[in-house]
C-alpha cells in the first residue's frame, strides 16, 4: 500500500491523510480506485506517463468512487420500481385480453423461436424456485404444469420480461402494457432493453457516473417538455437515463422523493464533473427536474 502512494505521489497525486488514503486501497483496491482519477490524468502523449494534473488529490477521487456508489443506488432503486411497474402492466394486459394462461400461446408471439427460449427460462425457474408461491402452485395444480401469467412474471428478470415484451405479435397488447407511462410501446421496449445494461453495470457495482454507455435508448419526440429535458447530443451519458427515470417515476409514484435525492446527491458532491455525465448546463431549469 505504501508503495502505491509512493507511486501517486510521485506522478504528481496530492495525498492529504495517508492513514484515510490506505484504508481506502486495502477496502477499495488501488486498479477499482484508478478509475476515478483517470479524469484527472494527463494523457500520456503530453506527459509521456500516467502524471497527474497540479492540484490532484487522492481524496478528489475517493469522492468520485462515493458519489458513484450513491449514485448507483438511487439508480437500481428507480429502475426497481420500473420494472415491478412493467411486470405488473404485462402481466394485467395479456390476462385481460387472453386469459390466465397467456404466455403459453405461442401464437400471441412474433417469433416462436424467441418465444420457446423465453419459455424454457421460465421453466427452469420454476424447477429451482424457492418461493412459496411455486411451491403452493405446485402443491394445489396438477394442470397446468406452469404458474398463471401474474405468477409467472414474478420469475423474470428485467432482462426477461424486455425479450417477452419485445416479442409480443399484438402491437395493440404492447400498446395497452405502454399507455400508463404515456410512451409509445416502442420507446418502451428500447428504455427496458437500456434498462437491463444499464442494471447490470449497478448490479456489478461497475463505474456508472461517467461511463459511456454502449446500449442507449430512444428519446421521446413528445411531450415538448419531457423532449428538451434530454440531451441529444450526449446520448450514452447517464443523464438521460436519469431523465427516463424520473419521468416513469413520475407515472408510477406521483409524490416520489427520487429527484429530491438527486438533487441531494449532487448538493453534496458539488465537485463532481457534471458534463461528463451528460448534464445539461440548465439542466435543473426544466419543468422535469422542478424548474420552470
Amino acid at each position: 500500500l505504501d508503495e502505491q502512494l509512493a507511486l501517486l505521489q510521485r506522478r504528481g497525486m496530492t495525498v492529504q491523510h495517508l492513514a484515510a488514503a490506505r484504508h481506502h486501497l486495502l477496502h477499495h483496491h488501488y486498479y477499482r480506485l484508478q478509475a476515478y482519477w483517470l479524469p484527472d490524468e494527463i494523457p500520456a502523449a503530453v506527459a509521456g506517463d500516467h502524471a497527474f494534473r497540479r492540484g490532484t488529490t487522492f481524496e478528489a477521487g475517493v469522492d468520485r468512487y462515493a458519489f458513484d456508489r450513491k449514485l448507483r443506488l438511487l439508480v437500481m432503486d428507480a429502475i426497481e420500481k420500473f420494472e415491478v411497474s412493467l411486470r405488473s402492466r404485462w402481466a394485467y394486459v395479456l390476462y385481460i385480453r387472453h386469459g390466465t394462461h397467456a404466455y403459453l400461446n405461442p401464437g400471441l408471439f412474433r417469433k416462436t423461436g424467441e418465444h420457446q427460449k423465453c419459455l424454457a427460462r421460465i421453466e427452469n425457474e420454476i424447477q429451482r424456485s424457492p418461493e412459496t408461491f411455486v411451491a403452493h402452485y405446485r402443491n394445489t395444480y396438477a394442470e397446468p404444469a406452469m404458474p398463471p401469467v401474474w405468477a409467472a412474471c414474478e420469475l423474470m428478470s428485467l432482462g426477461q420480461l424486455s425479450l417477452w415484451f419485445r416479442n409480443l405479435a399484438g402491437s395493440a397488447d404492447r400498446a395497452e402494457i405502454a399507455a400508463p407511462y404515456g410512451l409509445d410501446e416502442q420507446l418502451i421496449q428500447s428504455l427496458a432493453h437500456h434498462l437491463t445494461y444499464v442494471r447490470n453495470v449497478c448490479a456489478h457495482h461497475s463505474r456508472l457516473w461517467n461511463r459511456e454507455l454502449t446500449i442507449s435508448f430512444r428519446l421521446p419526440a413528445h411531450p415538448q417538455w419531457l423532449k428538451e429535458a434530454f440531451n441529444a447530443e450526449r446520448p450514452k451519458r447517464v443523464y438521460n437515463t436519469l431523465v427516463m427515470l424520473a419521468y416513469v417515476l413520475d407515472c408510477i409514484r406521483p409524490g416520489h422523493l427520487w429527484k429530491s435525492a438527486i438533487h441531494a446527491l449532487l448538493n453534496d458532491h458539488p465537485k463532481i464533473d457534471l458534463p461528463a455525465m451528460g448534464f445539461k448546463p440548465d439542466w435543473s431549469e426544466f419543468a422535469l427536474w422542478g424548474g420552470r
